[in-house]
């Protein structure tokens, strides 16, 4: 049977039943150096893509300054757009999204998306290893401490909604319907990214425990739910004087039509 390569398997396993008709078997020491490379090579990627802020990046070329020098001093999105408008938004909500989906696609390329039943659970073999996971949680890790920046970016909610668009697309809808919801009622864009992120890992597992009924070789996703709940923390950790003001009633809430003035630089946003 002619060996073909697909993105769902990936080139992990392309690599493996070739290796496994040449030699009648893939050698222990050949699939350790096979995953581990790979694994670095998601980790390295994503970091690195992850690093480059598209927020700091619009504020430099369109504006001559430096986002993380008004407003909250974060610079994503939401500090973007307060402070420069719509326009400079538009083009950081592009730039991030790019970033994380080449990160994410590369982790795909390597390992495989593994789609099934509407959700990936790309991995090595069956899910050990997914490297779309890694190599999304790593591009967010990467935008929340970018090496580029003096480790100082944005709080990861957007890279964190382009990585379940991509790999969790029910869920994202779900959550992201959640998200509207309680912006609309509560005006606050920290406490609704809070919320949501809070809930990602509960909903992908979910989905995840549901499907694997249905299948022949049910995978092992122990990793993608440390990667998931990582994610989670990683959110809230980074909203944590957000949600210290919205207790003391001192958090600014959202409007999409306000712009901040550039020297107010006394409040954090997601």
């Amino acid at each position: 049977m002619e060996i073909t390569f697909n993105l769902n398997d990936g080139l992990w396993y392309f690599i493996y039943q070739h290796l496994a008709k040449e030699t009648g078997g893939i050698q222990p020491w050949q699939f350790l150096l096979l995953t581990s490379a790979f694994v670095i090579i998601s980790i390295v990627a994503g970091y690195l893509l992850g690093s480059i802020n598209s927020a700091i990046i619009v504020s430099r070329i369109f504006y001559n300054d430096d986002i993380r020098r008004h407003g909250s001093g974060n610079a994503g999105l939401t500090n973007i757009l307060r402070t420069y408008g719509k326009g400079a938004a538009g083009f950081t909500l592009l730039g991030d999204f790019l970033k994380t989906a080449i990160a994410v696609a590369i982790g795909g390329i390597l390992g495989g998306f593994g789609y099934f039943g509407g959700i990936s659970i790309g991995g090595i073999p069956q899910g050990t290893f997914p490297l779309t996971y890694i190599a999304g949680l790593f591009s967010i890790i990467g935008h929340v401490y970018p090496i580029f920046y003096k480790f100082k970016g944005g709080k990861g909610v957007l890279c964190t909604a382009v990585m379940a668009l991509i790999l969790n697309p029910i869920e994202f809808a779900i959550l992201l319907a959640l998200f509207i919801i309680m912006l609309v009622i509560s005006k606050y864009v920290s406490l609704a990214s809070v919320t949501v992120a809070v809930l990602y890992p509960v909903v992908v597992n979910g989905h995840i425990a549901i499907i694997k009924g249905f299948m022949e070789t049910p995978p092992a996703t122990g990793i993608l739910l440390f990667i998931t709940v990582i994610i989670a923390i990683m959110i809230v950790y980074m909203h944590r004087e957000n949600l210290k003001r919205i207790s003391n009633g001192t958090e600014r809430r959202f409007s999409i039509g306000h712009k901040e003035k550039r020297e107010d630089s006394s409040e954090e946003h997601s």
